[in-house]
């Protein structure tokens, strides 16, 4: 049984049919990523698995549990934790209290300091800014709190819309490295990400997305030398 297991979701914006059809799955421990151009349904997809969107049809289940239906707050507290595009931290909150933010559904306190500890050990940016308005970060640094905070929660499955947008060179490459090293430990992911490359050179499986349906998929260095890939979102003639 798959930890996640998307089933034949179809999602609509009003009366505009974003996803048709979409099935995946991600095991524990894996990191899986979803490619595709700007208005694929990637992000949407992560809504409908947060509960942000409703499917119309189909089902989104965690461990053989139905979650598509519930009130997204009740979604993570099942075990979804979601680092969403464009990073959506709360920029008049310090640091700390944007990570416990992010615990603000759990009661076990010995648990949430552990996890504070870890996130400021995985981010020492962050522990040296404790105490700094979110909103002063630089992009990196709010991309690294909005990743701490969804590491708050405590998921059983994190999942990380562009993590790289907008950031330098050397910040994309400090990102995955930690994405690398928060799946070395266990924490399996599901990353949506415009950088195909950087996104197959971290995950074991992938799926392509193309307006609304899913057109590929198969392990990340399948995809990698897939030539239609490589091609529309690999940057090769």
């Amino acid at each position: 049984m798959p930890l996640l297991a998307v089933n034949d979701i179809h999602t609509y914006y009003g009366h505009i049919y974003a996803l048709k059809g979409i099935s995946l799955t991600v095991e524990q421990g894996e990191v899986v990523t979803l490619i595709g151009s700007n208005g694929a349904g990637k992000t949407t997809t992560l809504k409908t698995i947060s509960g942000l969107l409703h499917p119309r049809q189909g089902t989104v289940d965690l461990e053989g549990e139905r979650i598509s239906g519930l009130a997204p707050h009740l979604i993570v507290s099942k075990g979804i934790g979601q680092s969403p595009e464009g990073r959506q931290i709360f920029t008049r909150l310090t640091v700390m209290e944007n990570l416990e933010m992010g615990a603000y559904s759990r009661k076990d306190k010995e648990g949430i300091q552990k996890d504070l500890d870890h996130v400021m050990k995985l981010f020492p940016r962050l522990a040296e800014r404790r105490s700094q308005a979110g909103g002063t970060l630089s992009g990196g640094e709010q991309q690294m709190l909005a990743m701490g905070r969804a590491l708050m929660t405590r998921p059983r499955v994190l999942m990380l819309d562009e993590p790289s947008m907008g950031l330098a060179p050397v910040l994309v490459d400090t990102i995955f490295d930690i994405i690398k090293a928060l799946n070395e430990e266990g924490v399996t992911i599901l990353l949506v990400e415009q950088n195909a490359t950087r996104a197959l050179s971290v995950a074991n499986r992938g799926y392509v997305l193309e307006t609304g349906r899913i057109i590929l998929e198969g392990n990340a260095k399948e995809l990698a030398e897939n030539e239609q890939v490589r091609k529309a979102y690999l940057g090769e003639e």
